[in-house]
């Protein structure tokens, strides 16, 4: 096994539940009710002082939700799909014609290109990642087990992460494994891999995706936190050929989380990052902003609209993932303007394809 240095001890971070990392803006720790069953609230006890009205109205969307959680595993992707957009947006969608950015992720759940699958995989993606920007920009990988056994878990260092490679939220923070037991991470293992994340939001090019588990070296920055990552909305270029972009940044996320949204000057916009305030004062663009922008667009070319996610601990920059339905169309914007304007750029993403006549990334190309 390759030596990994072990920070100090700390206290092992809680299980982060697949959720919904996907979302457009909305990084690990946030709720958002994009994945299934998983996003779905569980029924609590009403406190006795609460008014008969409010206990009717509570039970009422107690016995709806049950309904829905029923009903949804057998609708077909398209009636699935839009009826969580209604029930999250609150708009009918138009997959004919779409105008909302929302819109035009519904219609790529629903018709995928065949490449995506190995891009959204999480380790099938670092061999594209290589061929575009370098190795060097790879998390270092721990293993990639067949099995995970007791014989693997002795070998594992003392810090790592376990992630899974076929969805979103599938990640364990081992701080220090004293305080993790084989059996804890054996039973998640196999949730994980149980599950099937097309499933839970019918995001049709997950499908392909052979559920893998793979373990990680634990990132930490040089205050002992693990870095925040950066959520990059790829719209192309403008007419002027400068890269479009909206980064989405969550500071301090595992202790009390600020979100805010940065354009590709790091100008501060009025967007809302899941469910998490804006910092009172705008957090500094991170170290080699430009540089994070040169491959966040080297990564982006060919692919049309993607969200690029990295990591930069102490200005170095890391690859996260690739996202091509990111809130699974069902994300609510704030305000809701930005749903629209997205969408105009997403259009015109497409049109500028159309009108240059280049050709998108094809499955087995490296670069």
């Amino acid at each position: 096994m390759p030596n990994v240095a072990e920070p100090d001890p700390q206290p092992s971070a809680p299980i982060e539940q697949p959720g919904c990392e996907s979302a457009a803006l909305l990084l690990p720790g946030a709720a958002l009710p994009t994945c299934g069953a998983r996003a779905e609230s569980t029924s609590l006890p009403l406190p006795f002082t609460r008014s008969g009205a409010t206990r009717a109205r509570w039970a009422l969307d107690a016995g709806m939700r049950r309904v829905w959680r029923r009903a949804k595993r057998f609708m077909p992707d398209a009636l699935f799909l839009c009826l969580s957009h209604w029930r999250h947006v609150r708009r009918w969608p138009n997959l004919v014609k779409p105008r909302t950015f929302n819109e035009f992720i519904l219609r790529r759940c629903l018709h995928p290109e065949p490449q995506w699958s190995m891009l959204a995989d999480k380790l099938a993606v670092r061999e594209f990642v290589k061929q575009r920007i370098g190795e060097a920009h790879l998390v270092p990988l721990i293993a990639t087990p067949e099995v995970f056994d007791r014989a693997l878990y002795d070998c594992l260092p003392n810090a790592f992460v376990m992630k899974a490679n076929h969805g979103c939220g599938y990640v364990k923070i081992v701080y220090d494994k004293r305080q993790t037991s084989y059996d804890e991470l054996k039973r998640l293992a196999q949730q994980w891999l149980a599950e099937d994340f097309y499933r839970a939001s019918r995001e049709r090019h997950y499908r392909a995706i052979e559920p893998r588990l793979y373990f990680e070296q634990l990132l930490l920055d040089q205050s002992g936190h693990v870095p925040a990552d950066l959520k990059l909305n790829m719209f192309g270029r403008d007419a002027n050929g400068e890269p479009i972009i909206y980064a989405g940044i969550v500071s301090d996320r595992f202790g009390t989380p600020h979100g805010d949204v940065f354009d590709v000057r790091w100008n501060r916009v009025d967007v809302a990052v899941g469910h998490y305030p804006q910092s009172a004062i705008a957090p500094p663009a991170p170290p080699h902003w430009d540089e994070i922008v040169r491959l966040a667009t080297r990564l982006a070319d060919g692919l049309g609209y993607v969200r690029v996610d990295l990591y930069v601990p102490d200005g170095k920059i890391l690859f996260g993932e690739l996202t091509f339905t990111p809130g699974a169309g069902v994300f609510p914007f704030h305000p809701d303007r930005i749903d629209y304007e997205w969408g105009r750029l997403f259009e015109a993403t497409l049109d500028n394809e159309k009108r240059s006549g280049r050709k998108y990334f094809k499955q087995g190309s490296t670069v």
